[in-house]
């Protein structure tokens, strides 16, 4: 299920926290009450790490990570990456990354198999994504703009791009990353996907301005809550209206 919250005063929850299927984190600082929204999602399955990268509280945007690893800016001090080490499940490898578009949540967006990247990152950061986060690096623009971690958000289930990709931008990108793609808004009508979302295989955290029209996009797209996906890989939704059909008919 898509649930709302807010960090303090701001609806951008995808900017004080990041979420994969192996770990969550959130920025240190925000009201206790964000924090047990995650938890009380999260905590069965996954760790939900405080944290901070160079002293910041927007940890969302200036990591990026999947299942397997975790990228850091080279801003981010001994004791942070030490503490994230500590708090991380034993599989998941954390690596501090040199690179001038520091801010690597805005730059590069993944799930556990594909990495779409700014056109400009350098040539050595898109060994590192593939060497840790264990994907294939594409370098796009989503809608002609470069911040393709601001602008698309993509799990392995689906994906959802800034609301003016034209069609044929939708099916190449769609065809890379092997998932269906929607366009559309967060936060009634924010096109900063990355900033006011965050979503993985299971669960998915939006800001409190997003309608529910929105919310309903976002759990059919992701096929989490009442479209999550069942054995025979049909949504549970459309299995339900099924045999109540037939219960009709028959």
């Amino acid at each position: 299920m898509a649930v709302r919250c807010a960090f303090e005063n701001s609806n951008e929850v995808g900017v004080f926290s990041a979420l994969t299927n192996s770990y969550c984190l959130v920025g240190v600082g925000g009201s206790e009450n964000f924090y047990s929204v995650f938890e009380a999602e999260l905590q069965d399955h996954i760790p939900v790490i405080h944290a901070t990268v160079a002293g910041c509280r927007f940890v969302g945007r200036t990591t990026v990570g999947n299942k397997r690893g975790l990228l850091v800016p080279t801003t981010t001090s001994d004791v942070e990456l030490q503490h994230l080490r500590n708090s991380l499940p034993d599989g998941v490898v954390i690596q501090r990354v040199e690179e001038r578009l520091s801010a690597l949540g805005n730059v590069i967006a993944c799930n556990d198999h594909v990495a779409l990247v700014h056109p400009d990152i350098d040539r050595e950061t898109e060994d590192v994504i593939a060497d840790v986060l264990g994907v294939e690096v594409f370098r796009q623009t989503v809608a002609g703009q470069a911040l393709v971690g601001s602008y698309s958000k993509f799990t392995n289930c689906g994906g959802m791009v800034h609301p003016v990709t034209t069609v044929e931008d939708m099916e190449e990108l769609s065809s890379l990353l092997q998932v269906p793609l929607v366009a559309g808004t967060v936060n009634r009508g924010s096109d900063v996907l990355g900033g006011g979302l965050v979503v993985n295989d299971w669960a998915a955290f939006t800001g409190l301005d997003t309608t529910s029209t929105e919310i309903s996009v976002m759990e059919s797209i992701f096929k989490i809550g009442e479209h999550a996906l069942n054995k025979q890989g049909s949504s549970s939704i459309v299995t339900n209206m099924r045999s109540s059909l037939i219960d009709h008919l028959s």
